[in-house]
């Protein structure tokens, strides 16, 4: 699909997440998926996987397990339900688009290279099937606004899929976790800086043993004018568009010109 319209009416959907088969917002993106697209399909792990990042499983084998028609459970992270999805359940007759989530929990800054719910779009994209990501920013918060994600994402697939977006590159949605009337609008981003959400907290287990817990603190990403957090916290619907190609171009040509 690179640079050109997508017809997501006509469009066979793949829907894959890293919270596992039963996840709410997993659901969210299903009813959304059957409301714009022709046929949608759902390949997502068995248990949660979050942040496993864009693992593999190499030393086991794995087990497709069928939920109901077009609904299949894999014992696997992320990126084994999504290759598993392409290579062999639908083999023969391959997604149009992926999408992955909603997420429980943003996927900002850097902490896209740790989501299990960005690598199953990037595998999709790597097997040249274009793909979203979709994460709630809940922060926390005892109130979960799953109700804005789907009211919204019709509105940001409709507008992407207008545009098209080349075929290296991954789209990455994240949501405030607001009522829908509160969201201020739809703004495409770069992904911010800093290492969020990636606390750590000592503690004893009942032996005195000593265990740490990692991700419990707060976010404390630096905020800056159009990038991914920033937008999320004004309460605006933020768009990243993320690059499989990690080479630095600047370094890249200087290291070419240091070799001669």
């Amino acid at each position: 699909m690179a640079n050109n319209g997508f017809d997501l009416a006509r469009a066979r959907v793949l829907i894959s997440n890293d919270d596992g088969i039963n996840a709410p917002g997993l659901k969210v993106l299903e009813r959304v998926a059957q409301a714009v697209a022709r046929e949608v399909w759902v390949v997502a792990p068995e248990t949660e996987q979050s942040a496993v990042g864009h693992s593999l499983t190499r030393r086991r084998p794995l087990r497709i397990r069928e939920v109901a028609q077009r609904r299949f459970a894999v014992d696997g992270t992320p990126t084994d339900s999504v290759l598993l999805a392409v290579r062999q359940i639908m083999a023969d007759n391959p997604p149009d688009i992926v999408f992955s989530g909603v997420n429980y929990g943003g996927n900002l800054c850097d902490d896209v290279t740790y989501s299990g719910t960005v690598a199953a779009a990037m595998e999709a994209t790597l097997l040249g099937v274009p793909a979203v990501a979709f994460s709630l920013v809940t922060d926390g918060a005892a109130i979960i606004h799953w109700e804005t994600a789907e009211k919204w994402a019709p509105e940001v697939l409709g507008r992407l899929c207008a545009a098209g977006w080349p075929a290296a590159v991954v789209m990455n949605v994240n949501f405030p976790n607001l009522p829908a009337r509160a969201v201020t609008g739809i703004q495409a981003t770069s992904q911010g800086g800093g290492k969020a959400g990636q606390g750590m907290t000592a503690s004893t287990d009942p032996h005195g043993e000593a265990i740490y817990w990692l991700g419990t603190e707060a976010h404390g990403e630096r905020i800056r004018a159009g990038e991914d957090v920033e937008a999320v916290h004004r309460g605006a619907i933020s768009i990243t568009p993320l690059s499989l190609d990690l080479t630095d171009g600047p370094t890249l040509t200087a290291l070419k010109a240091s070799l001669r």
